[in-house]
């Protein structure tokens, strides 16, 4: 592992009184009481150390460029010590309350990195922090989800396609279900390099032996009842519903962007009833992702109404994809019985 190590910690010292030495406890409190009254709040913190609930606090972190991996802190600190892991030969370093670690070499784009951090503040305050993160990766690629299965039928699950629009590099893509309310970050794709026009599936579920997902050229390497050959299968991780008729999902890139997103509900009822989705459908308008036809925030009318897909595991929620992207429920469709066509190109017939 990389390894940084600054000046020095600062020691730490306390008062110590003898149980039996009642005249130093004596003039220990007089000492106390002589602070209390004289000194400045801050010439109390110098001696006696600043408290607990000042220690810093690391706000957030990114993959800022290609070299350059930021972490935002509460308050200027300065670092006493950095592994990383993989091993990356760190250049230089800026310290305060943003603190900037400058790589000697660029490593792949989207590769995941675990950076162990130590800091201290100016009252000798110190922060571990263990910090999974990847690489940063600007060749996302342009992309449409294209079609959706939101029912379940072991050993089939529920699945997410979309469609590359250009070549590029998927490293730190993810996918977000906002049904999965206590964890929306459903699936983090790894470092792989597509092609433009590539029909790409994350099945919701892993419940079979054999899956494998495809980062590489063999498309037909993974196993799985629901594998599609020809198109790149991944697989989340768990067996838990992670797709609903009533949803909202979207893609996020390293810089929190909404790439692509789709809105989903059971009936046009005037307003969402669950706090989740009203978040949801307020975030994506913001980021102009999702809208509703006359341009506010969309309710369950301007989603894409589910109520016939019911059980039918033969039919999916799919996009007319000679349309492109409407950031609306406009070109979307429930196919007809048998439908469904996973990997392939949407069939038009619909429900």
């Amino acid at each position: 592992m990389s390894r940084y190590r600054g000046g020095g910690f600062y020691e730490k010292y306390a008062f110590w009184v003898s149980p039996t030495g009642f005249w130093g406890l004596f003039c220990l409190s007089l000492f106390f009481c002589s602070l209390c009254s004289c000194s400045t709040e801050e010439e109390i913190k110098q001696i006696l150390g600043a408290s607990s609930s000042e220690t810093p606090v690391l706000l957030g972190y990114k993959a800022t460029g290609s070299r350059e991996l930021s972490f935002q802190f509460s308050c200027p600190v300065r670092v006493l010590a950095l592994n990383l892991s993989p091993e990356l030969e760190v250049a230089a370093l800026e310290e305060g309350p943003l603190v900037t670690v400058h790589l000697a070499e660029a490593p792949g784009g989207g590769e995941r990195l675990t950076v162990d951090l130590l800091v201290e503040d100016d009252q000798g305050n110190t922060l571990n922090a263990l910090i999974p993160m990847r690489t940063r990766n600007d060749r996302i690629p342009s992309l449409l989800i294209t079609e959706l299965r939101t029912e379940y039928s072991k050993p089939k699950g529920e699945f997410v396609e979309f469609k590359t629009l250009g070549a590029g590099n998927l490293g730190a893509l993810r996918l977000f279900i906002a049904g999965n309310y206590k964890q929306p970050l459903v699936y983090e794709f790894p470092p792989v390099e597509i092609t433009e026009g590539e029909y790409i599936l994350i099945h919701l579920r892993s419940i079979e032996a054999g899956i494998v997902d495809e980062t590489g050229s063999d498309l037909n390497l993974s196993g799985g009842t629901d594998a599609v050959a020809g198109a790149r299968d991944f697989w989340a991780p768990g067996t838990e519903k992670l797709l609903h008729k009533n949803d909202a999902l979207y893609f996020m890139d390293q810089d929190d962007r909404v790439i692509d997103a789709v809105m989903l509900s059971e009936n046009p009822d005037s307003w969402w009833n669950k706090e989740y989705l009203a978040e949801a459908a307020d975030f994506l308008f913001q980021q102009g992702a999702w809208s509703s036809p006359d341009g506010k925030i969309p309710g369950p009318a301007a989603a894409v109404i589910t109520y016939n897909i019911k059980t039918a595991m033969t039919r999916s929620i799919s996009r007319d994809e000679s349309m492109g992207d409407t950031n609306g429920a406009a070109g979307w469709y429930i196919t007809a019985t048998g439908g469904i066509s996973p990997g392939k190109p949407n069939k038009p017939d619909r429900f």
